[in-house]
Parts: C-alpha cells; structure tokens; sequence
C-alpha cells in the first residue's frame, strides 16, 4: 500500500515540476487529464480498498471458522479436531484452513513470526498471548472482539472463548500480534 502512495507522489512530484503555470481551472484540469494522474489515483485507491476488503474478510472468516470448534477438547500437541488441539495447535490450524498461512508449531515461535501490535489495536483475527508457564508467550489465543479471544485452553478443557479482563488473563497478558501474512504477504509461509 505504502509502495503504490510513493510511486502516485513521486510522479506528481515529477509532473507537477515540468507543469506550466495554470491560469485558471480548466488550464489545471487539462494538465491533470493529460498527465493521467486522476486514472492513476484512482487505480491505487481501488487497489487499496480492495487489500482493506480482503484482510477484513480474512479475519472475519478465521472468526467464524475458530468459532466452529468450540467444545472440541484440549490434547496436549494436537492439531486436528478429530484429536483435540492444544492453544498454538488450535491457531495454526485455523490460520491454515482459513487463510491458507502456515504458522510456527509452538507458541513461543508463533510470537517471534508476527508483528507486534498494541492491545489498543487488537483486531479479530489478531493473536493474543499469555504467560501461564512462568515463561513468556507460553499460551496463545485468536481474538475474537469486544475483549475477547478464543483458544485451547488446559488439560481437561475445551475450546472456548474467554474474557481478557477477567484477573487470571489480564495478569498473565504479554502481548499482541498481528499475522503479517493476513495484510502484505510478509512473516507468515504461504501454503
């Protein structure tokens, strides 16, 4: 997105030094038509809404999709519903079906592949984590909204969405991340 803006300012850079004096309205609106610069702004406008669609669309289908395996239970390094998924097992797998990315298996390595965000930015899609292990990032979690996230979450537990505010989480917090793959193709491994 920030290439197409540069690209678009670096060429009314250019034009705008060679463009005559406009004397009036028309004369500027002559110069614009002719130089195309209205087509090409219209172009990377277009090509950013599209991209903002897109992301949006991602996040809302990882959403819906997560939401489809509430209740199915915890296994310690599982990956698949049919076994039961543990917290980085359960992201991974949905990133996967959902929006085609391959994260890292363990948590820790899933925090050290995405983008970090400030919890005042936190989008559906994003993945939160959690210190449970006396050891950072040693839990994860999709968010889901209205502070809320889903995940895996012990021994003897099923998938389910829990509150971020409730003192267990909001002790244990450690950070936000953002799927860089899900917005401009970087971090994450297409499949």
């Amino acid at each position: 997105m920030s290439r197409w803006l540069c690209i678009l300012l670096l060429a009314c850079a250019t034009t705008a030094q060679a463009a005559p004096q406009a004397a009036n309205p028309d004369d500027m609106d002559r110069f614009i038509t002719d130089k195309g610069l209205l087509t090409r702004l219209e172009d990377v406008s277009h090509k950013v809404a599209d991209r903002a669609h897109t992301v949006a669309d991602q996040a809302s289908s990882l959403v819906v999709n997560a939401m489809g395996f509430l209740g199915v239970p915890y296994k310690r390094g599982g990956s698949s519903a049919e076994t039961g998924f543990d917290c980085s097992g359960f992201v991974r797998a949905m990133y996967e079906q959902t929006v085609g990315l391959l994260l890292p298996r363990r948590a820790d390595q899933q925090a050290a592949a995405t983008q970090v965000i400030d919890k005042k930015e936190l989008q559906p899609g994003d993945l939160v984590f959690f210190n449970t292990m006396r050891r950072n990032f040693s839990h994860v979690g999709i968010y889901v909204g209205d502070n809320k996230f889903i995940h895996a979450p012990r021994s003897g537990a099923q998938i389910r969405v829990e509150d971020m505010g409730v003192a267990y989480w909001a002790r244990r917090f450690n950070g936000a991340r953002r799927v860089a793959g899900t917005a401009d193709g970087e971090s994450a491994q297409a499949k």
